[in-house]
């Protein structure tokens, strides 16, 4: 079952295929079993070889060295990429082209482009104890001279452990925009800046999700990302971008569960007949490869109407659409193979036991299905379904 792709996203395909299957998928058992870690040559291979097929510098622009990809290019990528379990494949920082558009030329070159070569690695404290479906920010910046001064605590701030800044999201305190968002560049070593706990997940990553404490951390005036009352647009457009690539990743992982789950019932004997020709595990096979599939046409045409530039808030429901339908999918579908697999399914050296519990988070960051199908439901009262 083939998209129509030129040769351009094929090649790019092909690529994120191989790293992914010589690369990657050979250490997830070893991760498994070792906390999400691997030893650090080998995690160092890894993030060289990411740099070297040129996956962080996809969504740069040409005139900062980067490639300037097309959405269907890395949506083929991420696709592949997602067919890896342990988040083996975050093993690179990718800048992306909102930063481009906000960021200045000294923050560019400071924060932004050393994530392409490796030299720096990034993290987004947006979410707090109160936040859930809605982003309810109670973390404050009050402006004092040349700095402003932050106070709260973040939850969920995802790979904090292995970085070395994030971008914060508060609410101004005093001044003509007091009640506004704002978006910061916060070096993780900055005083009073900590780490109140870490929690333990259900899936094994190195990437850890610790809870960040801001007490009275003073951040340059120069750190602030485009202007005052304009973070939480740069937070939707990470929001779609991140609701897209999550997608694809989706679409990865359910063709790896379908593929490894079809040549386990082509060679299981039950009852001297194959599993695969048993009619109820036929019917959960098909029952996947109908959602992956569709999963997968939804993710690639919401990729295709960004490059056409389509309308933007055409754009926000189409990526919300492909996000609601491909993690419902794949967790359909890693429960089917799991069952296909019966007692081996629930063993942690199988890839469906990890992936039943790495895939069911994307049913709730970057938005809840119920925030998708929210948006969704909003989109067509406000434009009807033709303009979706």
């Amino acid at each position: 079952m083939k998209l129509l792709l030129d040769s351009t996203t094929l090649a790019w395909q092909r690529k994120a295929r191989g790293f992914a299957e010589d690369d990657l998928i050979p250490h997830e058992v070893e991760a498994e079993l070792n906390d999400g870690r691997l030893p650090e040559a080998v995690s160092e291979k890894h993030r060289r070889r990411a740099r070297e097929l040129g996956f962080s510098a996809m969504d740069v622009p040409r005139e900062h060295g980067g490639l300037a990809l097309r959405n269907v290019d890395q949506v083929a990528v991420w696709e592949q990429l997602g067919r890896v379990t342990n988040a083996l494949c975050w093993c690179f920082s990718e800048p992306h082209q909102w930063m481009f558009d906000a960021c200045s030329d000294e923050q560019l070159q400071r924060y932004v482009l050393p994530l392409m070569k490796g030299d720096r690695k990034e993290c987004y404290a947006i979410t707090e104890r109160e936040s859930g479906s809605d982003v309810a920010i109670a973390t404050t910046a009050q402006r004092d001279g040349e700095n402003y001064v932050l106070n709260g605590e973040k939850w969920y701030v995802t790979s904090a452990n292995l970085a070395d800044y994030m971008f914060v999201q508060a609410v101004l305190e005093g001044g003509d925009h007091a009640g506004s968002d704002v978006l910061l560049f916060v070096d993780i070593d900055s005083p009073g800046v900590s780490f109140r706990r870490t929690p333990l997940f259900s899936h094994t990553f190195d990437h850890h999700h610790p809870e960040v404490l801001l007490e009275n951390v003073r951040v340059p005036v120069a750190n602030l990302v485009g202007q005052e009352g304009a973070g939480m647009a740069y937070t939707h457009s990470w929001f779609r971008r991140e609701r897209l690539m999550i997608a694809a990743r989706n679409c990865g992982a359910m063709a790896r569960l379908i593929e490894e789950a079809s040549d386990f019932a082509a060679q299981r004997k039950v009852g001297g007949e194959r599993l695969a020709d048993k009619q109820m595990v036929q019917a959960m096979l098909a029952d996947s490869v109908t959602d992956w599939w569709a999963a997968r046409l939804m993710t690639f045409e919401a990729a295709a109407a960004h490059d056409r530039g389509e309308d933007l808030k055409a754009l926000h429901a189409r990526c919300s659409i492909a996000k609601l339908y491909a993690t419902e999918a794949a967790g359909r579908v890693a429960d089917r193979a799991q069952q296909v697999f019966g007692g081996r399914g629930y063993m942690r050296e199988n890839c469906a036991e990890r992936f039943a519990r790495e895939l069911r988070v994307d049913r709730i960051w970057e938005g809840a299905s119920e925030v998708q199908r929210l948006i969704i439901a909003r989109a067509l009262a406000r434009r009807g379904l033709d303009n979706m």
